[in-house]
């Protein structure tokens, strides 16, 4: 499999921009050009390598772990220290876990503003005069 880097876009269902973000951190190799006759010339290809690579960190950027960590992740899986893998994962969840808990609680405060809202249609809206400074 050759790819261009726009191939390689479509496949990892990113833009290129990304993909040259991701190579300008170091999470992604830039392979060299092929062919190409002296200045700016030959194209770079892109295999099933660097498909495979671009969905992990895609996969793991949905799991909520930051670039950092993933450029972590990518070093820890030619090393094949799990433990620390699972220690990422554990500060991964416990993020989470605190996120979802301040969601709950934002949802639980806005559906009694929207409650003391629909209790009377007098004064001021509950819920706009609780966004005000």
């Amino acid at each position: 499999m050759q790819l261009t880097i726009g191939k390689l876009a479509m496949a990892g269902e990113v833009g290129v921009e990304t993909i040259r973000y991701y190579q300008r951190r170091g999470l992604l190799e830039i392979p060299a050009r092929s062919g190409g006759d002296g200045w700016g010339g030959g194209v770079r290809r892109y295999d099933a390598a660097h498909v495979r690579r671009l969905k992990f960190i895609r996969s793991a950027q949905a799991s909520g772990f930051t670039l950092d960590e993933i450029a972590e992740l990518l070093a820890l899986e030619e090393s094949d220290d799990r433990l620390r893998v699972r220690s990422l994962a554990r500060q991964r969840i416990d993020a989470l876990d605190a996120k979802i808990a301040q969601m709950t609680a934002t949802r639980a405060a806005l559906a009694r503003l929207a409650d003391q809202c629909a209790a009377s249609d007098q004064g001021s809206c509950p819920i706009l005069a609780a966004f005000e400074p």
